[in-house]
């Protein structure tokens, strides 16, 4: 079930945690993109938060959000980019994607096949794709204080299996969200260290994403996976049906 887009803005821009949230994520998906000049960069779900930084230099950037949770103007005080999509039918050409960011867009969804279907339709050659979920070993998948708490949370090996099923290859992944998902003043204060700690010592401690970079494989094994979908032309819905010639007795 996919959360309210007003619930999500309010964590993400509105409180100290959220704020924390997204800088922590935000960084890690920085390290894996550090330069997406000239390119297409796509976020689905609600991954607005992470996509300002590619607004400058990339081609074009677009931010969909599901129907189910709706959708809010972004960024502030500058053109429009997102837009509202069904999860199983998104507003883009095939095959014209360089850089697919997802966040709380597959845990949420009551169709993740068909999410992933779509997210290997419009990935381009050499395009990469970064999936964030909700860890299930790690804290914050076990709180209701964050959107990380609801949906799926997946392992490793469970995002791994499924990403695999779609004829995804994992190139890598790292977790972040060390801290705890505490608003208390001294988790707030400690986040960063606890960022640097469970980045040099990850077996110490679960952190509360996982974020899988992941590419398409060719050819795809699943048959009609990553097939061109064709939008008619307004002139053909309006073209008259032609009349059938009625069969001689």
């Amino acid at each position: 079930m996919h959360l309210d887009v007003h619930s999500l803005r309010d964590f993400y821009y509105r409180s100290a945690l959220g704020r924390a949230a997204q800088r922590a994520v935000r960084d890690q998906v920085l390290r894996y993109w550090p330069d997406c000049k000239g390119q297409t960069v796509v976020g689905y779900g609600f991954a607005v938060p992470l996509l300002r930084p590619y607004l400058r230099e990339a081609r074009r950037v677009v931010g969909l959000m599901p129907a189910p949770q709706g959708v809010m103007p972004w960024p502030q005080a500058m053109p429009n980019v997102t837009a509202l999509c069904e999860e199983t039918m998104w507003p883009l050409e095939t095959g014209h994607v360089d850089r697919l960011v997802l966040m709380h867009g597959l845990e949420t969804s009551e169709r993740p096949s068909e999410v992933l279907e779509e997210c290997y339709r419009v990935l381009g050659p050499g395009g990469e794709v970064l999936f964030i979920v909700p860890n299930r070993s790690g804290l914050w998948a076990r709180s209701d204080n964050t959107p990380f708490g609801f949906g799926r949370p997946y392992s490793l090996s469970q995002l791994d299996s499924q990403l695999r099923q779609y004829d995804f290859v994992r190139q890598s992944h790292v977790s972040v969200l060390y801290q705890p998902p505490s608003p208390r003043r001294f988790w707030m204060r400690t986040g960063p260290m606890w960022e640097n700690i469970g980045r040099a010592i990850p077996a110490v401690v679960a952190g509360g994403v996982l974020i899988v970079r992941a590419a398409k494989r060719y050819p795809p094994q699943r048959k009609g996976l990553g097939d061109r979908v064709r939008v008619p032309s307004p002139l053909e819905v309006l073209a008259p049906v032609p009349k059938k010639e009625p069969k001689a007795i």
